[in-house]
């Protein structure tokens, strides 16, 4: 038993793991999560709806394959893709990991830049990558693009981009975006995180889904666990080329979604008005709350997101800490490279307005 060490994989000792948002303590109390970019409103009628069918024969093994959800994704994007052009998930980050797995041998490289979404690179040392991390540069966190152009040698494998970003909430416009795909090697795959695609409203942004349609090595990774109010059930998917959504098929498991997961998801894409009531109340509180903030004097970056992150008046801890004592949870951010920042998910008109009454009472030392 000694020397059971040896049989281990070199790049996974024990580093630093993912930890997700905490979840609603036990208390009578009044509390507003505002820490996990959650929906405020809850999740879709229609998507509940289609959940408590499915419940009803959860005994029965599920669709063996995500044909059905793919099927209905195709009608979302307006037949502007094929069915052969999805892969639905557990989750995006089960894409992601499904993506690393299709794509990364030990030794290759994977470029990415914090502050960013940690399991771009935590599931990258899973599989023995090398982490090339070309952060977001100056105050704007724009991104770095000659430093990534720079940084990219015959063993990058996969370069990681967000927009809009978490936990920063910015975005790269279009005309980045283009100069960026027009100058990387070919061989190169570029995931392409997108999962706040809906709230993002500035007149430059862009998703994948046009250089898809013209043919780049992109993977638009996205999820319903925002803007569709399904985060507790783990349901995600990716759209590509053809030709790689067949490649990365090859390693999908069968019987992978569960019956209520694939139900809920297809019964939330039909739901709009949901989708535009969501969308809604995040732009009304975007507004609200970056109003607020400049009034109370408190540094923050304009966002495309459900969120923000800001510059709190106490170390991030403590500022996290006196928060919870008022009965709203938010999210330090250092663990995604945004040492002394704060992330704060926008909610709903109360607990926005709760915020700010509880950030009234805080005072910078």
């Amino acid at each position: 038993m000694e020397n059971i060490a040896s049989i281990f994989k070199s790049h996974l000792e024990p580093k630093e793991v993912y930890k997700g948002g905490k979840n609603l303590p036990a208390t009578s109390k009044k509390i507003y999560k505002l820490s996990s970019n959650e929906n405020p409103l809850g999740a879709s009628p229609k998507a509940v709806s289609a959940l408590k069918l499915a419940a009803e024969t959860i005994d029965i093994y599920p669709d063996q394959t995500d044909i059905r959800l793919r099927e209905a994704l195709v009608q979302d994007f307006n037949n502007e893709l094929t069915v052969n052009q999805f892969i639905c998930g557990n989750s995006g980050s089960e894409i992601i990991d499904m993506l690393l797995r299709a794509f990364i041998n030990e030794g290759d490289e994977v470029i990415y830049s914090n502050p960013c979404f940690l399991p771009y690179s935590v599931f990258s040392r899973w599989y023995g990558a090398k982490q090339i991390d070309i952060p977001l540069t100056n105050t704007n966190y724009d991104l770095d693009v000659e430093g990534i152009l720079a940084a990219i040698t015959n063993k990058t494998k996969v370069i990681f981009l967000t927009s809009p970003n978490n936990p920063t909430g910015t975005y790269i416009p279009k005309t980045v975006l283009d100069e960026f795909l027009n100058r990387i090697p070919k061989n190169i795959i570029i995931v392409f995180d997108e999962v706040y695609r809906h709230f993002a409203d500035a007149k430059d942004y862009i998703t994948a889904l046009p250089y898809v349609k013209k043919g780049h090595n992109i993977i638009a990774i996205n999820s319903f666990s925002k803007t569709y109010g399904l985060a507790g059930q783990r349901i995600g998917y990716c759209y590509t080329t053809t030709i790689l959504a067949n490649y990365i098929r090859q390693i999908q498991k069968p019987f992978l979604l569960p019956s209520t997961s694939i139900e809920a998801a297809i019964g939330a894409l039909k739901d709009q008005i949901f989708i535009n009531k969501t969308v809604e109340l995040v732009k009304e509180g975007r507004h609200f709350l970056a109003e607020s903030f400049n009034s109370l004097g408190i540094r923050f970056w304009p966002t495309q997101g459900n969120f923000f992150i800001i510059d709190p008046p106490l170390t991030e801890m403590k500022f996290t800490d006196r928060l919870m004592k008022e009965g709203i949870m938010v999210r330090p951010v250092s663990q995604f490279g945004a040492p002394g920042k704060v992330r704060i998910t926008i909610g709903t008109q109360e607990a926005n307005k709760a915020l700010i009454e509880a950030l009234k009472k805080i005072k910078p030392v």
